[in-house]
């Protein structure tokens, strides 16, 4: 009998466990120890052992118990992916102005200039992100004939459908902006696209000369130009109000904030060569490919951004020191606007561990199966640190003991006698 595949979280794993040091080997520029942090976490990720833990404890009846390893938060991490895409489905959902319109639009850049932001990413990524607001800037500005700025949520993703290194902005966008010499929000019906295509070839491009100010730089700008005529590809989604899709931010969440593959697209490794399926843009059909591993690594390893670099922010009325200086002003201007939209954006609190566990199991890991009552916090233990929290050590410096003086049992010598614990019997149960 054949033995069943591991599961597509172990055969990731298994992949860079088997050979992240030849990797290195072969590609010297990964041969940092930011890298092999990263790559160490992930693989010690969901074990309690190196990454730390929480035991949970029935306090009740002393039976039922429940480990929760600590995550290791790895940028790198497919296993964490999922509570980050939560985190920023819950964070943006905060950040968005009841009653504006938002658009999600997409800027993109030709192959030409990929290897070119490739090497030169430490320079290029953060510029790149400022460029696409300062385009948009512009072109609501010029559609309205009035100097707008608009609110925009950008986020930054640098791999395709199949791993390759396409860098990319996603950005939240307000469908139109903040008039500040009116005080007045003006809202646009729609961006002229091919507006949109000619501005944003002509920010990007100067951004790209300014920055790298060579000689190849400026004939990579010109050749540019005149390959692409029409401007580069953006693509405009119809405005939409989250209502419509319960969120705007989590109607996006799948596509700006994925990893560069997910764990069910993994579908072989045989020591040697990886395969995983992926939905082609061009023929949108699922497709199969076959790489060797080094290439594999080297598609996932290279959408690690430098470290601190924040792929997600916020500019204009969206950005976080004038965001609730301005939502009051511009919920004020909207409401004298017929097209006012109530209620529509859903603000998403963040999941907790329970809740993302109830979710997946249909199970409440931290209600007691012996007793039913709910578990407490037991023990806290960090391998950098040490025990953090220990209920025993707490019971024993009388946690549980209670200020209130009762009166000494008749016929004692009239002492004052103060309870052990609240009124509570607390068994000490065994802890092995």
């Amino acid at each position: 009998m054949t033995a069943a595949a591991p599961p597509a979280w172990n055969l990731f794993k298994q992949i860079f466990a088997d050979h992240w040091d030849g990797f290195k080997r072969a590609h010297p520029r990964y041969d940092r120890r930011y890298y092999d942090g990263l790559v160490e976490k992930m693989l010690g990720c969901g074990n309690p052992d190196q990454m730390g833990y929480i035991d949970y404890r029935c306090l009740r009846c002393g039976e039922g118990t429940h480990r929760v390893a600590m995550s290791c938060k790895s940028s790198l991490c497919l296993r964490c992916a999922k509570v980050y895409v939560d985190t920023w489905v819950s964070q943006v959902s905060q950040m968005l102005h009841e009653g504006v319109i938002y658009r999600h639009i997409v800027l993109t850049m030709p192959a030409l200039l990929r290897t070119t932001f490739y090497q030169n990413a430490k320079v290029l990524l953060s510029a790149f992100m400022r460029c696409g607001v300062t385009c948009l800037d512009a072109v609501f500005t010029r559609v309205s004939g009035r100097a707008l700025k608009g609110g925009y949520i950008v986020v930054i993703q640098t791999h395709g459908r199949n791993g390759q290194y396409h860098p990319h902005l996603h950005i939240i966008a307000t469908s139109g902006g903040w008039d500040r010499q009116a005080q007045q929000w003006v809202h646009l019906d729609y961006v002229p696209y091919p507006l949109l295509r000619k501005q944003w070839q002509w920010h990007l491009l100067t951004m790209l000369r300014q920055t790298i100010k060579t000689q190849e730089i400026k004939r990579l700008v010109d050749t540019c130009y005149t390959r692409y005529r029409e401007g580069f590809v953006t693509n405009v989604q119809k405005g939409d109000v989250p209502a419509r899709s319960q969120s705007l931010a989590t109607y996006l969440a799948k596509y700006v904030v994925s990893p560069p593959i997910s764990l069910r697209r993994i579908d072989r490794y045989d020591g040697h060569r990886v395969t995983y399926h992926y939905r082609s843009h061009k023929s949108e059909r699922v497709e199969r490919e076959t790489v060797a591993v080094y290439t594999f690594i080297g598609r996932m390893i290279q959408h690690v951004f430098p470290k601190g670099f924040q792929r997600i922010r916020y500019y204009g009325v969206q950005a976080t020191k004038t965001f609730a200086k301005l939502r009051g002003v511009i919920q004020a201007a909207l409401a004298k606007v017929q097209g006012f939209v109530k209620g529509a954006i859903k603000i998403i609190a963040p999941l907790t561990y329970r809740q993302r566990y109830q979710q997946s199991t249909g199970r409440d890991p931290l209600r007691c199966p012996h007793c039913r009552a709910e578990m407490g916090v037991w023990k806290i233990w960090h391998p950098k640190y040490g025990v953090i929290y220990d209920e025993l050590e707490v019971i024993a410096r009388g946690k549980y003991a209670s200020p209130t003086p009762r009166a000494a049992p008749p016929g004692s010598a009239g002492r004052t006698v103060r309870p052990a614990a609240r009124g509570i019997s607390l068994s000490l149960f065994d802890l092995r």
